[in-house]
């Protein structure tokens, strides 16, 4: 048996008209369409967002894309991504953590568990107590 192959969460540089969108997902993608993450705050980066996870899961969302990968590109997208968010398994330094999380689609709100890159234990806890929030959970938005 194969195991199961969520949809991707972006809402940084991975958005459609953002300049990593075009070199990871460009013809690698089945569907991207709006959707949203609860329970999560966003904050500026050096270039890009941190989504960073909230104990009460009503408060705070992050506003981005639901991408469904081609079948045929999903392993190759996973590690592309993951080299992107230097993101390796237990690996303490990591910036951000790949979770499987529920987001929410815009268009008909239902819910998808979809991976999602979040800032890792010890930058959230830094960007917390001095990072700058970003109103409204919607990073493209903000940059206007």
């Amino acid at each position: 048996m194969r195991p199961p192959r969520p949809p991707f969460f972006v809402y940084g540089t991975l958005r459609p008209g953002e300049p990593n969108h075009d070199l990871f997902l460009r013809g690698r993608t089945g569907a991207e369409e709006p959707a949203r993450l609860t329970g999560a705050l966003l904050y500026d980066g050096p270039g890009y967002p941190y989504a960073v996870e909230v104990e009460d899961a009503g408060e705070g969302a992050v506003y981005g894309e639901l991408v469904t990968a081609l079948p045929e590109a999903y392993g190759e997208l996973l590690a592309a991504l993951d080299r992107l968010e230097e993101y390796t398994p237990g690996d303490p330094r990591n910036l951000y953590e790949r979770v499987a999380r529920d987001v929410t689609r815009e268009a008909d709100g239902t819910a998808v568990r979809a991976w999602v890159y979040v800032a890792a234990p010890a930058v959230a806890v830094r960007l917390r107590a001095r990072g700058k929030l970003i109103e409204g959970g919607d990073w493209r938005a903000a940059r206007r």
